[in-house]
């Protein structure tokens, strides 16, 4: 009898554990899907002009209008879209009314076409300003002699390009770049996995209450 309990405290506390884990993935998911929709609605504001001095933190995906010319050189970032494929996102530099030098992401580009030149003149940009955080353990060095790049690396970009570490990201452009299409910013890229893991956990709490029943029917059927 007393193997019994011990095996059913074990079991209750263990199952305890693991809802309780799955609740608060629960309420992890809420927590995400508010700042995920504040995102998205930080993203769709209405445009402002380039502050003078963007903050990484305070200006992320900040709504921006600026107007200037694009340079000639851009470096190729390999992006793969889903249900396309892979592509060359276009990082160039946007050299403003004002004297301001910036990147511009002007879009995706086929990585079987050739580099196509910028549109001539001045060029309207309605966009976002984002530092992508892209870069992890498993991302290759950039080919940088190759102009192949794997990660939108802001502050090595800019340093490459002589610009400010500001990072436009062109949600349209006026006139339209003909063969290059824009990849604005969503919030598509941002992790959400706590429903995932609250299943998981609720999965689990449900297998430990099984064991711990075959467990105890087990012990009963063991003659005394």
């Amino acid at each position: 009898m007393g193997r019994m309990i011990s095996v059913a405290v074990f079991g209750a506390v263990g199952i305890a554990i693991l809802v309780s884990l799955g609740v608060w993935q629960l309420q992890r998911l809420g927590w995400k899907e508010g700042i995920l929709a504040e995102i998205e609605a930080r993203i769709a504001d209405a445009p402002v002009a380039l502050p003078e001095v963007p903050d990484a933190e305070a200006d992320r995906y900040l709504p921006v209008a600026v107007s200037g010319r694009i340079g000639a050189e851009a470096l190729r970032v390999l992006v793969s879209q889903r249900g396309i494929g892979a592509g060359y996102r276009l990082i160039s530099v946007l050299e403003t009314e004002g004297g301001r030098r910036v990147l511009l992401d002007r879009g995706v580009l086929p990585v079987a076409d050739d580099l196509p030149a910028p549109p001539e003149g001045m060029v309207a940009v309605l966009g976002n300003l984002h530092w992508p955080e892209e870069r992890d353990g498993f991302t290759p060095d950039n080919d940088v002699a190759g102009n192949i790049w794997f990660a939108r690396d802001v502050g090595v970009m800019a340093a490459h390009l002589g610009t400010e570490p500001v990072l436009v990201i062109a949600r349209a452009l006026d006139p339209a770049e003909a063969g290059v299409t824009p990849l604005p910013v969503t919030s598509e890229g941002i992790p959400n996995d706590h429903l995932n893991y609250a299943v998981t956990w609720f999965l689990l709490a449900l297998v430990w209450l099984g064991m711990t029943v075959f467990l105890l029917w087990r012990i009963r059927q063991r003659p005394d």
